[in-house]
């Protein structure tokens, strides 16, 4: 009798595993031609290869490697590595090795957030290659920069104070440092299997959560800016997701960080359009549709269904439906419109209302691969 038992559990895990199997991925199949993620990551990921170094789309160009091209180079090094495209890997690494001898200049100081995610880049190069060893370390150089005690002239008695806290000296509590800390340091970890990167990361975001998440689940831009910019969210949503899909549950923050994850999704929920999309301001139907937030959000909820975290009859759907409204932006070059340009905080409605709008900003056109990552994980 007990032989049997046993048999029957094992049987019912089985058919447990498979039906969750088939319910997490039935929602993200039978794409029409042009819109499957193969496709359009390939369509993305070709123009970020022919793009040079400093492009950012439209006239935001930048004579060092800005967070929004580390992004897109993020996104097209794993669609690459998930697609076994040895080619298109082999050219995104010569991208890299082109600063190495040319183009020194263009490798920033880890000397703020926006600067330090650029480690992001080396890390997953040597991952994804072998005996990149130069590459490792220069990535966990611009990860451990942040846990330094004030690294340079940006330091402030303000830094100092976070940092005896055990957090980042180059905190700051806006939402964009919630992947450009997170996403680094979760990179440090995936490379060198060191806990300390995941503690550090998770410290960051529980602190962040509890400053500045809302009752309904969204994000101020900063604490004294009160209003819900969509790319801004999506940093925390891409952060949180980048961060729990190696976090283990056993880590004193993760009950914090998946709390706050779920929260947030079910708002957004909420606040997704007819056509799919999300607003400038997520909580404002009378601001435009954007592009790169969408992108985010999308992510944030393809990765939660595959992870299992979200349940995949409410947002599965809520995935799709997001990501076939985003394709529908991209243009025959390439590029994706109606990306909001790089946004300062205001406390000022009408600032955000009218900030330009991009066609081919790296801002718009990462999302976009994190997403197609996403689908085939």
């Amino acid at each position: 009798m007990k032989k049997r038992t046993n048999l029957l559990t094992v049987v019912l895990i089985i058919i447990a595993h498979f039906s969750f199997a088939q319910t997490k991925d039935s929602f993200f199949k039978d794409w029409e031609k042009g819109t499957s993620p193969v496709e359009i990551g390939k369509i993305i990921s070709d123009h970020f290869v022919a793009s040079p170094h400093g492009h950012g789309g439209g006239s935001n160009d930048f004579k060092y490697i800005a967070y929004p091209e580390v992004c897109a180079w993020y996104g097209s090094l794993t669609f690459a590595q998930l697609t076994k495209n040895t080619a298109l890997r082999d050219s995104l690494v010569k991208r890299f090795d082109k600063l190495k001898t040319e183009e020194t200049s263009m490798i920033n100081t880890p000397n703020h957030v926006d600067h330090s995610v650029f480690g992001t880049i080396p890390l997953e190069i040597s991952m994804q290659v072998p005996n990149r060893k130069q590459e490792r370390d220069l990535g966990l150089f611009f990860a451990d920069a942040q846990w330094v005690s004030p690294f340079s002239t940006n330091g402030n008695p303000q830094s100092q104070k976070y940092y005896e806290q055990g957090l980042s000296w180059q905190t700051r509590v806006w939402i964009d440092d919630m992947y450009m800390i997170t996403m680094i340091q979760t990179q440090a970890f995936r490379a060198t299997k060191d806990i300390k990167y995941l503690n550090r990361a998770a410290k960051e975001m529980g602190y962040y959560l509890d400053k500045i998440q809302r009752p309904n689940g969204l994000f101020y831009h900063a604490p004294d800016v009160p209003y819900f910019w969509g790319r801004g969210n999506g940093w925390m949503a891409a952060g949180m997701s980048e961060l729990l899909r190696v976090l283990p549950k056993n880590n004193p923050d993760y009950n914090r960080i998946m709390t706050g994850y779920k929260v947030m999704m079910n708002s957004l929920l909420q606040y997704q359009a007819q056509d799919g999309m999300w607003k400038q301001l997520v909580d404002d139907p009378q601001s435009w549709a954007e592009t790169s937030g969408t992108g985010m959000f999308t992510f944030a909820m393809i990765t939660g269904v595959k992870n299992g975290w979200l349940d995949a009859k409410t947002f599965g759907p809520a995935a799709r439906k997001g990501w076939l409204a985003l394709i529908k932006y991209i243009n025959a070059n390439g590029e994706i419109t109606d990306v909001c340009e790089g946004t300062n905080k205001k406390n000022d409605r009408q600032y955000y209302y009218d900030r330009k709008r991009k066609t081919g900003d790296n801002h718009g056109q990462a999302p976009i691969l994190w997403c197609v990552s996403a689908f085939l994980r």
